[in-house]
């Protein structure tokens, strides 16, 4: 239609077909299913508004967690909880675009059952970590652990330490970052902090070493919003090396650096409070080594 002149493919499909995911359409796109005029088009294609698109619908892939033989490296276990060292490129749990290779996929495969107040696509889920971020995620194996630890998180007594590697000279050697996040409104893949509004979010960090370059950071959370770390330190000048979505050069190691390397809770077994540390990753180790 002659008002439709202008709009993306991907757009255009999204507002005629809402009961889909963007990303979900977009899989569609690339999958040569989508046709326009009778030939595959791009995402990004500019309608003239007078163009035939045929749609094939894929078939929709369950959103739950299936049980795959992945390796997990196991970093602590008792009977509520486990602790697992993931690594950067693992999806945490299953979504639009992601439905194997996934953390609770591996997990399933290895422990059988989980808690299920996440659903059946987020199985023992308590928090997350983003897809390119390594390091320890804890996981709950039953229901009465994960509303232990839910309530751990929401009271902010659960300890997460990161290590990143930021762009530019940090002025001072500790420092604390509190604007506010919230989902970019015009791009919906970024969180963002220059509209002033949004979540609370508390980042502190301590310089650990100072290159030419960079720096080196360890890095203490009061909250876990979305993306939280890369958008602090991109909203100072200084976003993590790596981290395209915010503003740095693509990297040779195909990830960022940011690694989640320690986490402090208090079981729910035992009462006691326990310490997990995961290795930074030998490609992080690598990267330091030739900053």
């Amino acid at each position: 239609m002659p008002q439709d002149a202008g709009k993306r493919l991907d757009h255009f499909l999204h507002e005629q077909l809402p009961q889909y995911s963007r990303s979900r359409l977009q899989d569609w796109i690339k999958g040569g299913l989508v046709q326009v005029g009778g030939h595959t088009a791009k995402a990004s294609l500019v309608l003239r508004g007078a163009e035939v698109i045929d749609v094939s619908p894929a078939e929709l892939a369950p959103l739950k967690a299936v049980a795959e033989e992945i390796p997990l490296e196991i970093l602590y276990e008792d009977a509520g909880v486990v602790a697992v060292n993931k690594p950067a490129g693992m999806v945490v749990h299953s979504g639009a675009g992601a439905h194997s290779g996934t953390l609770t996929n591996a997990l399933l495969h290895r422990f059988g059952q989980l808690s299920q107040l996440g659903g059946e696509q987020r199985p023992g889920i308590v928090h997350r970590l983003d897809r390119y971020t390594s390091g320890v995620i804890l996981v709950a194996r039953n229901d009465a652990a994960h509303q232990n630890l839910a309530r751990q998180f929401s009271s902010r007594t659960v300890e997460k330490v990161y290590l990143a590697l930021v762009h530019g000279r940090l002025a001072n050697e500790e420092g604390r970052i509190t604007t506010p996040i919230e989902r970019d409104p015009v791009r919906r893949t970024r969180m963002t902090t220059r509209t002033g509004a949004g979540r609370t979010a508390i980042t502190h960090y301590r310089v650990l070493k100072r290159f030419e370059k960079f720096t080196y950071v360890e890095v203490k959370i009061g909250t876990g919003r979305t993306h939280q770390i890369r958008v602090h330190f991109s909203s100072i000048g200084h976003p993590v090396a790596g981290d395209k979505l915010y503003g740095a050069p693509a990297s040779e190691y195909g990830r960022y650096f940011l690694h989640a390397a320690r986490i402090t809770f208090t079981s729910p077994e035992s009462g006691e409070r326990v310490t997990v540390a995961a290795p930074l990753p030998p490609e992080l180790e690598h990267w330091l080594t030739r900053t």
